[in-house]
């Protein structure tokens, strides 16, 4: 059975019942919300017709604390549906045979240094923040992932412009392996000059001649040292789920294989399954998004774990 069918079997079974206890939690909250928000409008008014200093003074004081009431059921409810699902998640994802046990921390990320280790990622970031850290193991190969926003000062203009917002992964392989290997997305080229400059100084040169799988050509730009034997680090079905992966949802992947180490990001413009309050959670497609891209990230582990 294909892993999407065995998932939403299993969605059905267990993360549904997980979301519709959630979900009567939001609805519950919502009502709270609302009378509260009718409640401290009729408190405004009043305090208009009465147009008493002291009197707005005094009530300003239990109308602080009931807003902080507020954000703290809020900021409970957002923290607990999270770890409750992904925990779920991650279950479901170690019933594969060749992962290991999964650890989800919710506040912790992957540190600045190993982004920048990946030579993906030329930048100066202003902003660089990081949760939903998963760590584990596939096949021999320990791994972390995490969800990062990266964001440095506009080339262009004022302000600041992204560098990287999604799911960024880090695996090493137990053996000291040889060769240098990064892709990026061949559209979005010019934007990366800067990373493949700053890889070519490390002996590094184009491979695209390297790549015999055409649709794979066509979508990344391959770098890599001299006599690095691209194919045997890429392989072939590895480049078909990829480009597959890429038509399928529209994300874009950045790879590299430096050494013993593997550094994979994928593009996600929404924080991972972050609950939303004023509308309803119980959306199949929303958990099926994450499992994608984590399964995708796992399998390119996976394959070069057993062709190495």
């Amino acid at each position: 059975m294909r892993q999407l069918d065995k998932f939403r079997i299993y969605y059905n079974h267990t993360i549904h019942p997980e979301l519709m206890r959630m979900e009567r939690k939001r609805i519950r909250l919502l009502r709270l919300l609302i009378l509260s928000g009718l409640l401290l409008l009729g408190v405004v008014l009043f305090e208009f017709y009465v147009n008493i200093l002291l009197f707005t003074l005094v009530l300003a004081i239990p109308i602080v604390f009931y807003l902080l009431f507020l954000s703290y059921r809020i900021r409970k409810f957002l923290q607990t549906f999270k770890p409750n699902v992904m925990k779920l998640v991650l279950n479901f994802l170690q019933e594969e045979p060749n992962i290991g046990q999964l650890k989800y921390e919710p506040e912790r990320s992957i540190p600045q240094k190993t982004f920048f280790e990946s030579k993906l990622f030329a930048c100066k970031p202003i902003i660089f923040e990081g949760e939903d850290f998963i760590s584990g193991r596939v096949g021999e190969m320990d791994f972390d992932l995490c969800e990062l926003t990266v964001e440095e000062e506009a080339t262009v203009g004022t302000g600041l412009q992204n560098v990287f917002k999604g799911i960024f992964l880090h695996a090493i392989f137990p053996e000291e392996t040889y060769g240098q290997v990064a892709c990026w997305p061949r559209h979005l080229k010019h934007f990366f000059l800067r990373s493949i400059k700053e890889f070519t100084w490390l002996d590094a040169y184009n491979m695209d001649d390297e790549i015999l799988y055409e649709p794979f050509r066509e979508m990344f730009v391959t770098y890599a040292s001299m006599n690095t034997h691209v194919a045997g680090i890429l392989s072939e079905p590895m480049q078909e789920s990829i480009v597959d992966y890429c038509h399928a949802t529209g994300k874009e992947l950045y790879f590299s294989f430096l050494g013993k180490h593997i550094f994979l990001a994928v593009t996600e413009p929404r924080d991972m399954m972050e609950p939303y309050i004023w509308r309803s959670n119980l959306s199949f497609e929303l958990i099926r998004s994450f499992l994608e891209d984590v399964s995708l990230l796992l399998a390119i582990v996976e394959d070069f774990d057993k062709t190495h």
